[in-house]
């Protein structure tokens, strides 16, 4: 058996030490330090966002695109998703639009926010990258089918009215949303690898070990995990903090949104300023397709078990956003290649979003 020290030499102190002091942080919260404590939690929360990315890196070195960051993806999503159903069974019936407005916000941060951000810094370094436009373009065709169905389409059925689906129309979607994104997995890792890679991409030296590697899987889950568990105790003082303000309650949806997503965000952004503009969109739309493919098929089941309503139609602004920011991205993402434009019209866009969610 290897030598455990040998196995964690190759990691820094930090992102070992990163879980461990979210553990000390969770178990302490218990205990009345009173108000400054959430300085505590979110500075812990910051820790394990930034080890969760130097560990999400180790492991896409080792196994190689596409699926280092698909393995990133799916981690960060299955702990959103446990997030999300916990916060539902606490929250009860008040939680019915939780799961909608976590989801949508996390597809406008993705699609507007993080690739937005990762093409205009991108830009400014390199003045024009390229990508496989057949991987974006699969991408695309995936996460506009999902989104629209699951948070448009409710709104204009007739069998239950408003935003919501009948339970035949909830299982129904919620299968095609797993079979969609199935496909998506099979087209990306094997039907059409080639169309997810770098076209230089090369297997650099210093490769880290099959140990290493598996050390660092490890820590990638146990500092997602801590990340989950130190914002779900951070929901609270959100949820206080945004009522003080008289701001909407689709707010706190953005919120965990936002920290969720900050994983995947800086590593996307670190590959786009490495010039490798494919890793960073697999990121980048593949957690988009994660979050909402795995999401609402796990918030629908939820809900049936409960028999409980289940919100997912979102209203008339959030649909032209929707719609606006799917079309705009189709165009910036329509020719394999990027300029600066690109980025900052999709970051306008996020910001309307962002604006408009504070004031609808």
């Amino acid at each position: 058996m290897p030598n455990s020290n040998r196995i964690l030499s190759g990691l820094p102190a930090w992102t070992i030490a990163a879980p461990v002091v979210g553990g000390a942080v969770l178990l302490g919260s218990g205990f009345d330090f009173g108000g400054y404590y959430v300085i505590l939690i979110a500075l812990a929360l910051t820790g394990s966002v930034f080890a969760a990315v130097h560990h999400a890196e180790v492991v896409a070195h080792r196994v190689g695109e596409p699926y280092g960051t698909l393995v990133l993806a799916l981690a960060v999503t299955l702990i959103e998703v446990a997030l999300i159903v916990s916060l539902m069974i606490a929250g009860g019936a008040e939680a019915a639009a939780l799961a909608r407005d976590t989801v949508f916000a996390a597809v406008m941060i993705i699609l507007n926010g993080i690739v937005g951000l990762c093409l205009l810094v991108g830009g400014i370094k390199h003045r024009q990258q390229v990508f496989s436009l057949d991987g974006v373009s699969a991408a695309l065709v995936a996460l506009a089918t999902i989104a629209v169905m699951t948070l448009v389409f409710p709104n204009f059925t007739v069998t239950t009215p408003g935003p919501f689906y009948s339970s035949g129309q909830l299982v129904l979607i919620a299968v095609v949303s797993l079979l969609v994104y199935g496909a998506f997995i099979f087209t990306q890792t094997v039907g059409h690898r080639p169309f997810f890679l770098e076209d230089n991409e090369q297997h650099a030296s210093g490769t880290p070990s099959s140990a290493t590697a598996g050390a660092s899987s490890v820590l990638l889950l146990l500092c997602l995990t801590a990340v989950v568990l130190l914002a779900k105790k951070l929901a609270p003082d959100l949820e206080a903090a945004v009522a003080r303000t008289g701001a909407p309650q689709a707010v706190v949806g953005v919120i965990i949104a936002g920290i969720v997503l900050l994983p995947e965000g800086l590593a996307a952004l670190r590959a786009a300023r490495q010039n490798r503009l494919q890793t960073s969109l697999n990121l980048a739309l593949g957690s988009a397709l994660a979050s909402i493919g795995l999401t609402i098929p796990a918030v629908s089941v939820l809900s049936l078990w409960m028999n409980s309503k289940l919100m997912l139609g979102i209203d008339a602004k959030s649909m032209v956003l929707l719609m606006l920011s799917l079309f705009i991205a189709t165009l910036v993402l329509r020719t394999g290649r990027t300029i600066i434009l690109h980025g900052v019209v999709l970051l306008m866009v996020f910001a309307v979003f962002l604006f408009t969610t504070v004031v609808p």
